[in-house]
């Protein structure tokens, strides 16, 4: 039973609810959860960037790049925490460079690197994969429409080239009829 003084309250209040149960539904089904407060992206970053230091070239960089990305995550908490970002990073790449590090993740109530499994900070599994996925699938759209739009300027300079050399040779007839 949900109530509330507009329609439009009560169809957000309703949609949220289903959200929240479907989550439930899922960790359920699934069975699996990763540590919370950025703790499941910073190891991926760390895995990825161990990976791409035996890649070697551009595909070095690209994966470098993706797993910067992934860090904008725990970077995001201790900013909105009012923590000091560059400092909690310090602290979060220590933290999992050790042996039981994968759990650790920034506790915005503390402003502490901590165990996030401890601390009951968890998130399914499969929320934290479709946020990736549906996050690199934004990346890799906006990057094609850099490229379509990047091959579409040189056609227009071409364009705007050949329009001021026609304004050029028609400026030139003009003078030599005066």
């Amino acid at each position: 039973l949900i109530r509330a003084g507009l329609e439009r309250m009560v169809d957000e209040a309703e949609r949220a609810m289903h959200d929240a149960l479907s989550v439930i539904a899922d960790v359920i089904e699934k069975n699996k959860v990763v540590p919370g407060g950025g703790a499941a992206e910073a190891e991926v970053a760390k895995e990825l960037r161990k990976y791409a230091a035996q890649i070697g070239g551009r595909e070095q960089l690209a994966i470098e790049a993706f797993a910067e990305a992934l860090e904008i995550i725990p970077k995001t908490l201790a900013e909105n925490a009012g923590l000091e970002p560059i400092d909690v990073m310090v602290e979060l790449r220590a933290a999992h460079e050790k042996p039981d590090g994968y759990a650790y993740g920034v506790d915005v109530f503390s402003g502490k690197v901590v165990n996030m499994f401890e601390k009951g900070v968890i998130e399914p599994l499969v929320v934290k994969e479709q946020a990736i996925k549906s996050a690199t699938e934004a990346a890799s759209m906006i990057l094609r429409i850099d490229d379509v739009i990047a091959a579409a300027k040189p056609k227009e300079e071409e364009k705007a080239k050949g329009a001021e050399k026609k304004e050029e040779e028609e400026e030139t007839k003009t003078s030599e009829f005066d």
